[in-house]
């Protein structure tokens, strides 16, 4: 009996959105440039979470921003287009990054 439930704890962990998001994030190299809580190449997850907050379309709007990239918006250096990246996924990503990217 314990055994099914520490099967069925370490199940729900793993696949938790929180879980997902952060595999979505590794997967697809976007950690090779952000970090949760300090800048590296690129703008810490908790600095995208600061600028979209309060937003009436921020998940949205940040889902579109990872699939096509872009320039100006935090420095000269530009962020690369995730183009195979789904739409589901940029929504998860965006909503776990809005969510403080934990």
């Amino acid at each position: 009996m314990k055994l099914i439930f520490v099967a069925v704890a370490v199940s729900a962990l793993f696949s938790s959105p929180a879980f997902a998001s952060a595999e979505i994030a590794k997967k697809n190299a976007c950690m090779s440039c952000h970090a949760a809580e300090r800048k590296l190449v690129g703008p810490s997850y908790n600095d995208v979470a600061k600028k979209y907050a309060g937003q009436k379309d921020a998940a949205a709007t940040l889902a579109k921003s990872i699939k096509a990239g872009g320039a100006g918006k935090w420095g000269p250096v530009p962020m690369p287009a995730q183009a195979n990246l789904s739409e589901a996924d940029a929504s998860t990503l965006a909503a776990w990054i809005l969510a403080g990217a934990k």
